[in-house]
């Protein structure tokens, strides 16, 4: 009935090595997570416990076969990668020769901002202690989503959902969601196709890479909705909806605006609140038509005959929503699901009239109002090579050096978050999450900890011929309030386990 659920996001940040353009981006992604690693975590790194993890286990009720999987899906083998467990409940790693970074569990869209944001200054961190070591290049990190020259990479969110939501309805509903989400939430990009070949601009990174409807891939034949079926909590219960087609953001009203909507209209398909479905005619193609158009005023056909754009799509759905809470709640209604209809209807209304009128809130917008400011000043056409770096340049992570953060300080961009919560949150888990449990343990008993995972953390104690398994599989336990004074108290991880176990 809220935006409250608990859910997370997963970047994986792009990567170059300043000069050495033909540099291993593995080799620089490790040399990354490591320096993180040996400079701030604490005594002994955990490992992480690859062992409750199922990337071939699909929605629609079976198992992809390993031997037909591509290599890229088996994520539960360990590679022998840098991969890190941090203190805010974090997972830091290498993922397809990228750095990426999962926030812990968060149970808001403004917590997710806020540990979001936090993974890109332990990034900025860590790539600054990578280029630290005497005779190592600078590393520079991007948060974006392609290269331009046909490669991909990801920024995913996970929702967890009531099991019992039958899984042919969420894909009904969400893929029209999804098809004209990217209005609010892309990130803005120089080029059309997946190659960037054609010149142009268009409103998400991602749209150009997707070519089906549904589908358990995530690297290759990228699916609108992701079956990947792996919930990291009691599977009876719940599943984990994986989102693989937002973009990275930046704009951090762009991001709760993406968490937030999405949320909102998951609640309403676990009530079975949506009886009538918005179904787009070639869904995948009308993804890319509403990627292609900054007017916003491209026309999607919907099954039903009717043609909307994808802002008028995104009403739709604001509409329902409004509904839905004013029915469930009224007045009782939280301040955040209150704050993000309202900033969701503020932008879709502003949109319809004129996208430029959020530049201050949406990445895409912002940018392109940047980019349209060079090509009016210089007289460039999109083919110019000036405006591809003024792109790239928008996506740099480093406060003096990118262009999204110059206009933050010019108060051209609307932020969210007090710094100084985004700095703890570099360090601090989220409270009502098991989340503080797992950070909690890694702060406390570093030496102690021999792997962990989002579902369990694993003891190695001394006088035990094994090691030690602490399950953790309900989100909403483990938090501040269930374990906090518990863990104050005991001194040693053997008389937190004892303390747990008897």
């Amino acid at each position: 009935m809220s935006v409250r659920r608990v859910m997370g996001t997963e970047v994986e940040y792009g990567i170059s090595v300043s000069g050495q353009p033909n540099a291993n981006p593995m080799v620089a992604s490790s040399q990354v997570v490591n320096a993180y690693a040996t400079t701030t975590v604490k005594a002994r790194r955990a490992r992480w416990d690859f062992e409750e993890e199922s990337p071939l286990r699909d929605a629609r009720g079976f198992d992809m076969a390993r031997q037909i999987a591509d290599p890229t899906q088996l994520t539960d083998e360990d590679l022998g990668l840098a991969n890190i467990i941090l203190t805010n409940g974090a997972r830091l790693y290498v993922d397809h020769a990228h750095p990426e970074y999962a926030t812990p569990e968060c149970t808001t869209p403004l917590d997710i901002v806020r540990w979001d944001k936090a993974g890109e200054q332990v990034m900025l961190d860590a790539a600054a202690r990578a280029s630290s070591v005497p005779g190592a290049a600078p590393i520079l990190l991007y948060k974006n989503n392609t290269d331009n020259k046909g490669v991909s990479y990801g920024a995913h969110e996970n929702y967890l959902m009531r099991r019992s939501t039958p899984f042919a309805d969420i894909v009904r509903h969400l893929i029209p969601f999804f098809v004209s989400r990217q209005v609010v939430t892309g990130a803005g990009r120089i080029g059309i196709g997946q190659d960037g070949r054609e010149h142009g601009f268009q409103i998400s990174q991602r749209a150009d890479f997707f070519e089906v409807e549904v589908g358990l891939e995530t690297t290759l034949k990228r699916p609108i909705i992701n079956t990947r079926d792996e919930p990291h909590a009691n599977p009876d219960l719940y599943r984990r909806l994986h989102v693989i087609i937002g973009d990275a953001n930046l704009s951090e009203v762009s991001t709760y605006l993406k968490i937030g909507s999405t949320a909102l209209v998951l609640s309403m398909i676990e009530a079975g609140y949506l009886t009538r479905p918005l179904t787009v005619e070639g869904s995948v193609a009308a993804l890319r038509a509403v990627s292609h158009d900054p007017t916003c005023k491209e026309l999607i056909t919907l099954h039903d005959g009717r043609k909307l754009t994808g802002v008028q799509l995104q009403m739709e759905y604001l509409d329902l929503a409004r509904k839905f809470v004013d029915e469930r709640l009224g007045s009782d209604a939280d301040s955040q699901t209150v704050d993000v209809l309202e900033r969701w209807e503020s932008v879709l209304t502003r949109l319809e009239r004129d996208p430029m009128e959020c530049a201050r809130e949406l990445d895409w917008v912002a940018k392109l109002k940047l980019l349209n400011h060079y090509r009016d000043r210089d007289g460039m056409g999109w083919d110019d090579a000036k405006l591809h770096l003024i792109d790239l340049q928008y996506a740099d992570i480093r406060p003096e050096k990118g262009l999204y953060h110059r206009l933050v300080r010019m108060g051209k961009i609307e932020t969210l978050l007090d710094p100084q919560g985004t700095e703890d949150a570099m360090h601090d888990p989220p409270e009502d999450t098991r989340a503080y449990f797992r950070g909690r343990c890694l702060e406390k008993y570093a030496d102690s900890v021999a792997a962990a995972s989002w579902d369990s953390v694993i003891f190695d104690l001394p006088g035990r011929e094994s090691l030690q398994r602490v399950p953790t599989v309900d989100p909403l336990r483990g938090t501040k309030a269930h374990v906090g004074q518990l863990i104050d108290r005991c001194d040693t991880a053997q008389q937190l386990f004892s303390a747990l176990t008897h």
